[in-house]
């Protein structure tokens, strides 16, 4: 089979300004997920290509001295703006990929850089999970929730109190049916899954992979700051070096 790994980065970052290439332990954000991405690539047919609007970005990357990291593609502005989706920027890097090699990829990988806690382990799993379901799509990286929408989330009703999410008559949250957060670490798309349109992540016909160690996703400067400190100070659970 051949693969496809898309690297989406984008500019403009609200939340951590610049947090694509903001040293973490001493390396660009982005170089994790393009470690992890090189190493899969060792052992399985795939193409890696970075998706961004930034030079900046480009530069970072192509600095770290990657021939095979594929750096040609520029995003267009409308997809690369606070209201575009990650989803159309994943279809038109690949569209173009296709092009350039004359080829349909099998299946396509997209690691978020905002979420680089993932191993090869992890991937070649989830992959291997995906494809041995012949009516699945797509799968995509979760993790065990704290909260459970039948236990301990609420939600205003129609009368304008407040109850539960989804009903359920569960006195612990252990006995309630497991719910998950999607860490968006990476997602993993066959081809079927294009040609069906599909517009969302989400289908009916989607798989999860739970990752069974530590991976969040970074939204606030603190989730920064916190993974700064994990990683600088060998706190995490699993082995995570390339």
């Amino acid at each position: 089979m051949k693969g496809l790994i898309t690297i989406c980065a984008r500019g403009g970052s609200k939340g951590i300004p610049g947090k694509n290439i903001k040293l973490i332990n001493g390396k660009p954000l982005i170089a994790y997920s393009i470690e992890v991405a090189l190493s899969l690539a060792k052992e399985r047919n795939i193409d890696i290509y970075l998706s961004t609007d930034s030079a900046e970005i480009r530069e970072v990357v192509r600095l770290l001295g990657h021939s095979s990291i594929n750096i040609s593609y520029v995003r267009p502005d409308f997809l690369a703006n606070d209201t575009s989706g990650k989803l159309d920027a994943i279809i038109d890097v690949k569209n173009h990929a296709e092009i350039e090699h004359s080829i349909n990829y099998d299946f396509v990988i997209d690691l978020d850089v905002t979420s680089p806690l993932r191993t090869v382990e992890d991937l070649n799993i989830a992959i291997d999970s995906l494809f041995s379901k012949e009516e699945a799509v797509n799968l995509f990286s979760v993790s065990s929730a704290n909260r459970n929408p039948y236990f301990n989330m609420v939600e205003e009703q129609s009368s304008g109190f407040y109850g539960l999410c989804k009903i359920g008559q569960f006195l612990t949250r252990q006995s309630a049916p497991k719910v998950y957060d999607m860490n968006a670490s990476f997602y993993i798309f066959k081809r079927i899954f294009f040609a069906q349109e599909h517009r969302t992540v989400i289908t009916d016909r989607s798989m999860v992979y739970e990752v069974p160690h530590l991976c969040f996703d970074l939204d606030h400067s603190i989730d920064f700051e916190f993974m700064s400190f994990l990683l600088e100070q060998k706190k995490l659970d699993f082995k995570f070096n390339y």
